[in-house]
């Protein structure tokens, strides 16, 4: 089932989209804000109180409504659940339209607008970007919504569903980002006051997104590894965690450099960090090629022959489990 379910999901997804702004988007974070709001006084209790009720209930209730389909005798209602499920949590279209629109303004020779809608799609302020710079950081971006849409939401799907909890490892996870978002970046006006996290809460969600992102984010190195150059990639990992922070998206980016022999940022992406100085940093070893337009499309053949091997896999697996 869960082949069959992740396969219709990334169907139904590539013919009609489900929108990231979509309404249901909107309503997790209108909720988010809400609990935010009454629950999140300063201590650590009321923030775990926070985290559990907009993170792990819906999880709990995915899993329920699955379980009670099940247990009627009806895995065709469960597999339409999965991938309804799936649907709304999964899928490459969730974020390749910014990727799309920035690719054929570059290819169009027009810059100044790839970088504004770069900046409008990462919520950055107006930048002067040169353009390997410009290239480098949506290469950057894109790989890491990729691994948050598409490779962080199997992986979860797929371990939880094998414990028989369906697709509630797909909501887990995508809270857990979505959270992390609305916690720590978008800010609540109520009243004229502006209602912002508490210290307790923010490190709780840093905290949970950072070990539920742990294992996803080494199996997408590995993946990337393995579709791309390996030998490389795992040097390149190996050698920018020995010099960097040791973040979830420093291993992911790292892992990439190396499989498409390019050079990469590997700090943390955050708003800081991506500020375009137009300074070389001195004594830094410099990693493969600077990013060029052409890498944008090795970039796309990467993460599609990476869902490919995944969707394999799934498969085997589940032919093992139906005639083992």
């Amino acid at each position: 089932m869960s082949f069959l379910s992740l396969l219709f999901a990334f169907l139904i997804e590539q013919v009609r989209p489900f929108g990231y702004s979509s309404w249901l988007h909107h309503q997790v974070a209108k909720s988010g804000q809400w609990i935010r709001l009454h629950l999140d006084a300063g201590l650590e209790k009321q923030a775990l109180a926070a985290w559990s009720l907009a993170g792990f209930l819906p999880t709990v209730i995915v899993a329920a409504v699955y379980w009670a389909l099940i247990g009627w005798g009806s895995w065709f209602l469960g597999l339409i659940w999965s991938v309804a499920i799936l649907y709304v949590c999964l899928g490459f279209r969730q974020f390749s339209h910014n990727f799309t629109q920035i690719r054929d303004a570059l290819e169009s020779g027009n810059e100044q607008e790839a970088a504004d809608l770069l900046t409008a799609w990462q919520g950055l302020g107006p930048k002067v970007w040169k353009s390997s710079t410009l290239i480098r950081v949506l290469i950057e971006h894109s790989v890491v919504a990729a691994h948050r849409h598409v490779f962080g939401v199997l992986y979860w799907y797929c371990i939880l569903a094998l414990m028989g909890f369906g697709p509630a490892g797909a909501v887990l996870y995508r809270l857990s980002e979505m959270l992390l978002y609305i916690w720590t970046e978008q800010k609540d006006l109520t009243e004229g006051e502006e209602i912002v996290s508490s210290e307790a809460l923010l490190n709780l969600s840093r905290q949970v997104w950072f070990y539920i992102d742990w294992l996803p984010s080494r199996l997408t190195a590995v993946t990337f590894a393995i579709v791309g150059n390996f030998e490389e990639a795992i040097d390149a990992w190996r050698f920018h965690l020995n010099r960097y922070e040791k973040t979830n998206d420093a291993v992911i980016l790292a892992a990439t450099a190396g499989a498409l022999n390019i050079e990469l940022g590997v700090t943390p992406l955050q708003k800081e960090t991506l500020k375009d100085s137009g300074e070389e940093q001195p004594n830094e070893p410099i990693l493969g090629q600077t990013p060029q337009i052409g890498h944008l499309k090795s970039v796309v053949g990467l993460l599609w022959r990476g869902v490919v091997m995944w969707m394999l896999i799934v498969a085997l697996f589940n032919l093992s489990r139906l005639f083992g």
